[in-house]
């Protein structure tokens, strides 16, 4: 039996989940129940909120990494432009910071045991460090943080990469969960599930396989966005520096604190500038990172990051210094530009 766990979490978007359960139950109709479908979380059997008004589904179970089958991730419904508590990267970020996450990791390591997520689903596992250098899509709004995550950005409505199927914006859950009927349980049962809602599956499934498109491809065409993956290309070690003409007022250790949408980040930036080179580091906890790129215009310092903690990700900083007081912002894709503040301490 070809078992389906779906896993809710709080905030989560109800058509990313609900539309794959409905699919999955109808193929286990038509299969005479050769499917098992249950909605679970990482904590275990209870009622879960969605990001709909509240709106609360039942988990009846526990999510169980070692059981071989599907395993689903939906996206979250919240704020899609705002910073706070409700917002889509702060619920993502809520969820990222339960089990889920290892629940998830642990699943991967096995061939089989199938991965699929829906809409920002993918940036639940993205922002955990689980998609670096594989294949998948999000919701179109949430591309740019999935290149900046280290994933490779498709722009397909369903991406094939073996045991990790993702799909795009809310709707494509019915389009990956026929897909996976198709590719578990063969296409008469898709097809018999097809009719049933009177929905055609939509799109092309993108796998990694077959004659590779001409290089001079468009930025619209199903293979690996390749101008999203420039914008937020990481910049090699040797690139680290970037000439000054005039000693940095940026010079010293700075103490400052980042106003992220998961909470706020303790971030110690030390800048120095010497033989007209800026150079830099931020440590956060037990880490510390290079700056790449730094480039001080006018009054201006920016540069590049390839932070770990508390998840994947490529932020670009943009900061002012007023004597020895600091203000500026960090951006990573999708999320809201976050608020940086610091004074300088040495």
């Amino acid at each position: 039996m070809l078992n389906v766990q779906i896993v809710l979490f709080d905030g989560f978007d109800l058509l990313d989940a609900i539309a794959p359960y409905e699919v999955f139950c109808a193929a286990a109709m038509n299969a005479e129940n050769a499917l098992n479908v249950e909605l679970v979380t990482a904590e275990g059997p209870r009622s879960v909120p969605s990001g709909i008004n509240g709106l609360r589904i039942e988990a009846s179970g526990r999510l169980d990494p070692e059981r071989a089958g599907i395993i689903l991730v939906p996206g979250a419904s919240g704020d899609v432009e705002g910073d706070g508590p409700d917002s889509v990267p702060a619920i993502l970020g809520r969820a990222m910071d339960t089990e889920l996450t290892g629940m998830i990791e642990q699943a991967l390591q096995h061939k089989d045991r199938i991965v699929a997520t829906v809409c920002g689903g993918s940036l639940v596992l993205a922002m955990g460090g689980l998609l670096e250098g594989r294949p998948a899509v999000t919701n179109h709004l949430g591309m740019a943080l999935l290149s900046a995550t280290g994933a490779v950005p498709v722009s397909a409505r369903v991406v094939d990469d073996g045991n990790l199927v993702t799909g795009g914006g809310v709707t494509s859950g019915l389009d990956v969960a026929l897909y996976l009927v198709e590719r578990e349980l063969g296409p008469r049962i898709a097809h018999a599930v097809e009719q049933l809602f009177e929905y055609e599956r939509r799109g092309t499934v993108w796998k990694d396989t077959g004659i590779k498109p001409n290089v001079n491809k468009s930025v619209t065409s199903d293979e690996p966005n390749a101008a999203v993956n420039k914008t937020a290309m990481i910049p090699t070690p040797n690139s680290q520096h970037s000439k000054s003409i005039q000693a940095s007022v940026f010079d010293g250790d700075w103490e400052t604190t980042i106003a992220t949408p998961v909470g706020k980040m303790e971030v110690k930036l030390s800048i120095l500038t010497r033989d007209d080179l800026i150079q830099g580091t931020a440590t956060q906890g037990d880490e510390t990172i290079e700056f790449m790129n730094p480039v001080l215009q006018d009054n201006k310092l920016a540069w590049s990051l390839r932070i770990t903690k508390p998840m994947r990700l490529n932020l670009k900083f943009e900061v002012v210094a007023d004597g020895d007081h600091m203000v500026g912002i960090a951006k990573a894709g999708l999320l809201p530009a976050s608020k940086l503040t610091g004074n300088r301490v040495t």
